[in-house]
């Protein structure tokens, strides 16, 4: 199981790794400002969930393929991680999506910049230059 995880890494699209940024930034983000309140939980449920069925409603289309199931987890996810993001981080000072400390945003970046570098030592494992 973990080759394969390995595996899945160092295959990784540019458009699936700035996705995995997306969302290491929302991990470190949330864990910096969680809140535990269920309210804020299930409005982002629920939220997700509407969003989410809309999504799915305007990207299917009758007698294509059938979409990959971790494209439609994605289509309520996004919607999710919106809006939860956005109750945390309500009156925390925040520019766009960013933190007002410095610490907080090096976290942030330091998570994803090691996130890349194990990304680049994958590749070359599995692609070694002569």
């Amino acid at each position: 199981m973990f080759a394969r995880l390995l595996r899945y890494l160092a295959t990784l699209t540019k458009g699936r790794i700035v996705l995995w940024c997306y969302a290491i930034w929302y991990v470190v983000n949330v864990a910096q400002h969680f809140d535990p309140r269920a309210r804020l939980w299930f409005t982002s449920l629920g939220l997700s969930s509407i969003i989410g069925a809309a999504l799915w409603i305007s990207t299917f289309k009758k007698g294509s393929t059938r979409q990959d199931r971790w494209q439609v987890f994605r289509l309520f996810l996004m919607p999710f991680c919106v809006s939860s993001f956005a109750a945390l981080v309500k009156d925390a000072g925040y520019i766009l999506v960013f933190p007002p400390t410095l610490r907080e945003n090096l976290i942030g970046a330091g998570c994803i910049a090691g996130f890349l570098l194990l990304l680049a030592i994958l590749r070359r494992r599995a692609h070694p230059s002569p």
